[in-house]
């Protein structure tokens, strides 16, 4: 009987290892099973996106307010155009709003930061955020500080 009670109680433990692990694979993935709100789609254009990814957040002042859904080469100007599904509660983002590609602490994830502006007439589903701020790539900033070096 003893055997039975320890191979059922190691058998419960590993069930809650495994269950604890789909649990942290579900959250560091950004996924939710949760009822999502209705949304919008809004666009922008960056020079260098240095590592976004679908399912990032798009933030207002820390608070996200949105998900990256689509990440695409514009064959015409050679810049990565972003999709982004916006809260439809967060329906005040003017038309002059910029947008910045954000990273969360030193080596963390990238996101996108919203700004917004002070124009009347605000955004509406299909738009395109006209000024962005592209990601700061670490390796272009050790070329230029490289490369400054060595003119002295």
């Amino acid at each position: 009987m003893k055997v039975r009670t320890l191979e059922l109680s190691v058998g419960v433990l590993m069930l809650a290892g495994i269950a604890a692990l789909l649990v942290l694979a579900v959250k560091v993935s950004g996924l939710t099973f949760a009822a999502s709100e209705p949304t919008y789609k809004v666009y922008a254009r960056f020079d260098n996106i240095g590592g976004l990814t679908s399912r990032s957040k798009v933030t207002i002042a820390g608070v996200p307010i949105g998900r990256v859904t689509s990440i695409q080469l514009d064959p015409k100007d050679f810049r990565a155009k972003v999709e982004m599904q916006i809260n439809q509660s967060v329906n005040y983002l003017s038309t002059d709003s910029s947008a910045m590609i954000l990273t969360s602490g030193l080596l963390g994830e990238k996101y996108i930061g919203i700004q917004v502006g002070a124009d009347d007439t605000m955004l509406k589903d299909g738009d395109i955020i006209e000024y962005t701020q592209s990601a700061l790539v670490l390796e272009d900033l050790i070329g230029k500080f490289l490369s400054s070096q060595t003119k002295k």
